[in-house]
């Protein structure tokens, strides 16, 4: 992942959140869960910053999307506490791997700012622009 594709990802998932009207933070992460590149919106809330970051990271770590780790986090399931671990994760939707043209895990993109729903339109998108680049 280097900054062009992390701005490419950033660019793309603010097209697609103008789209919806709402205004969202969105970070984008390496594959070695370093932080490339962020952006908060004109009007994103502050506190969906740290959200972004750690759906990021999530991805990033698990090489999967964020929100399909929520039903195995359940109280009573196999990976119960696992949000607790690695300095705090998110289990719930908007954190989604990234992968070149040829289908490598390249990093991830965390968005957050809408609903889980729309977090995960944004980070798709995004993901999608870089996959076709």
């Amino acid at each position: 992942m280097d900054l062009k594709t992390a701005n490419t990802a950033i660019n793309v998932a603010i097209e697609t959140a103008n789209g919806l009207g709402v205004k969202f933070c969105i970070a984008v992460m390496d594959s070695g869960v370093n932080l490339v590149a962020f952006n908060r919106m004109d009007g994103g809330r502050v506190g969906t910053i740290d959200v972004a970051m750690k759906k990021a990271k999530t991805s990033a770590l698990f090489v999967l999307e964020s929100g399909d780790l929520g039903k195995k986090t359940l109280p009573g399931q196999a990976v119960y506490g696992l949000e607790h671990s690695n300095g705090g994760l998110i289990t719930f939707p908007g954190g989604v791997p990234i992968r070149n043209g040829s289908g490598e895990f390249i990093g991830s993109i965390g968005v957050s700012g809408g609903t889980v729903e729309d977090d995960l339109v944004v980070a798709k998108a995004a993901a999608k622009a870089v996959a076709e680049l």
